[in-house]
């Protein structure tokens, strides 16, 4: 999971929003409100494209889940789900982009809260999620840093899922040749190719893993987190390479 910014939608689909939660709110009971709910999401034509486009926009990689990162976003996911929250359902603030397999497989309609009621989950586009999750590069697994750390990696399964801890380590290896790449290109004048060489790098599938190498480079304790990836180090410490990288994301790790 990386940190993402909340697209903002037009004023029409805001509206649209508006009047589906008015008529949800209008319900008389709790129960009934679910069942409102449930029935407008089930037929959500008319901003189903705009919540889409807005959050596809928004997504790490090629339009990937943003809770794994790996996956394609294909659902319209519900952070806090609308069985819980009927009122939410149109609340643009509560959706997220998700994998199917996230979605219905690992998530589902599973919330956990804390002792004082406040979401365990971390919403990545309100809060970053390497607060509370660190990735351990070289083995592709993540390690919860809090309460709600660990909780992202159970209910989403980041460490149980093979294909995902594969994935990082593979991820990992290939991000250190795309900066290696870029330094090579930079160092012979090609900034055309320099500027490539970025662009395909944040496009790829499990782009925490490229987000965390940059984080964990500033650390105090990079020196240790990287042992034996001096050179690595050296590189994401490169003023010049971190401006290039961080600025497409506009991140400032």
């Amino acid at each position: 999971m990386i940190r993402l910014r909340r697209a903002l939608l037009s004023p029409e689909t805001t509206e649209l929003l508006k009047g589906y939660t008015d008529d949800i709110r209008q319900q008389a009971t709790e129960q009934e409100r679910k069942a409102r709910a449930k029935a407008l999401w089930a037929n959500r034509r008319q901003v189903r494209p705009a919540l889409v486009t807005a959050l596809a926009e928004m997504a790490p990689g090629r339009e990937r889940c943003m809770y794994c990162g790996d996956g394609q976003g294909t659902d319209i996911d519900h952070f806090e789900p609308k069985s819980l929250a009927p009122l939410r359902t149109f609340d643009w603030l509560n959706h997220l982009l998700a994998c199917s397999f996230c979605n219905s497989n690992q998530k589902r309609n599973l919330f956990p809260t804390a002792a004082d009621g406040s979401p365990l989950l971390v919403d990545p586009t309100v809060e970053d999620p390497l607060d509370h999750l660190r990735l351990v590069l070289p083995l592709g697994t993540y390690r919860g840093l809090t309460d709600r750390g660990r909780a992202c990696i159970e209910v989403f399964g980041l460490n149980a899922r093979a294909v995902l801890v594969k994935g990082r380590t593979d991820a990992y290896a290939t991000a250190r040749h795309s900066i290696e790449l870029w330094r090579i290109a930079m160092d012979k004048g090609q900034r055309d190719k320099a500027a490539e060489i970025v662009r395909v790098a944040w496009t790829r599938p499990l782009i925490d893993v490229l987000v965390a190498m940059f984080h964990q480079s500033g650390h105090p304790a990079a020196d240790a987190l990287f042992v034996g990836e001096e050179e690595v180090l050296d590189l994401l410490r490169d003023s010049e390479l971190r401006s290039a990288f961080l600025y497409f994301r506009g991140l400032s790790y």
